[in-house]
């Protein structure tokens, strides 16, 4: 994606207004298959991941409080059954990635899997994040607390958790492996990595930081995801990997046109240079 263009998009999400929905986040969108067993059954923007493993499915984001029919319709499209969903897991605990999480527990035997740090947020639904202007949502219970490179294994199929906090305390990368036509490619499916509007990096006017250490949290982040080898680029928001354009282009280019070590390059080093452009910006105006 183009660098001017990515800003276009961060900064129409920046101005939403808190409560709105954008439409993108509820736009339905035809489940597709993306590498071997891993599949799209997100919407436009919100997205969400299908694992599917010989003993049962694993689900990745339940998103907003109204996502889980859309999330369950776009399973059952594909062929694959609901309660058959083992493990949740989430990208990050802000309302429009872990709202639906208590329906989907309700409804299927999923064992819930966060990553600590995002744990009180989930079990509290949102009432105890960092950033009291986000909405609540209904509490979940919490069956596995992740730690930084915990391994979630189920039938033959291994996530790697990756802490990549500052976004959200316990914000979550997760990676792992697919395999096409002999060969092996590295999935990456960013949890997050933007400063929300008035979020506080360092102390200002009186005001402390969000939260104690989230600028080592960021640069963390930032060298853990450069680190990272990628062949297919995903994420907890369309917009981070270009999947509106991408998606327009999947008929004619098949499966490959997922395949973007480039742009995620590319866009880690972008989030990196907004994210440090915002901290200097705020470490003038202390």
């Amino acid at each position: 994606m183009k660098f001017h263009v990515f800003l276009t998009l961060l900064l129409t999400f920046a101005v939403t207004p808190r409560h709105a929905v954008p439409a993108d986040w509820t736009a339905p969108v035809a489940p597709f298959k993306i590498s071997d067993n891993l599949y799209y059954v997100g919407s436009r923007d919100l997205a969400a991941y299908l694992i599917v493993t010989h003993k049962g499915n694993i689900l990745i984001n339940a998103n907003l409080e109204s996502s889980p029919p859309q999330i369950r319709g776009s399973i059952e499209k594909l062929g694959f059954r609901w309660t058959d969903t083992k493990i949740l897991l989430s990208s990050q605990a802000h309302y429009d990635h872990a709202a639906g999480a208590a329906e989907v527990l309700r409804e299927t035997p999923a064992q819930h899997m966060i990553m600590d740090g995002d744990v009180d947020v989930i079990k509290t639904g949102g009432a105890t994040d960092y950033d009291p202007t986000l909405p609540h949502f209904a509490a979940a219970r919490v069956d596995r607390i992740l730690q930084d490179n915990d391994i979630v294994t189920l039938g033959g199929t291994t996530l790697t958790a990756h802490k990549t906090a500052g976004h959200t305390k316990g914000c979550t990368t997760w990676t792992m492996q697919t395999h096409e036509s002999g060969r092996t490619l590295n999935v990456v499916i960013v949890g997050g990595w933007a400063v929300n509007p008035g979020v506080l990096l360092v102390p200002s006017h009186g005001k402390p930081a969000a939260y104690p250490g989230i600028t080592a949290d960021f640069d963390h982040t930032f060298a853990t995801l450069k680190a990272l080898p990628c062949d297919i680029f995903l994420g907890a928001h369309g917009l981070y990997f270009d999947f509106l354009s991408k998606l327009s282009r999947l008929p004619k280019q098949g499966p490959s046109v997922w395949i973007d070590p480039d742009g995620y390059r590319s866009a880690v080093l972008n989030f990196e240079a907004v994210y440090h452009k915002e901290l200097a910006l705020q470490q003038s105006s202390k």
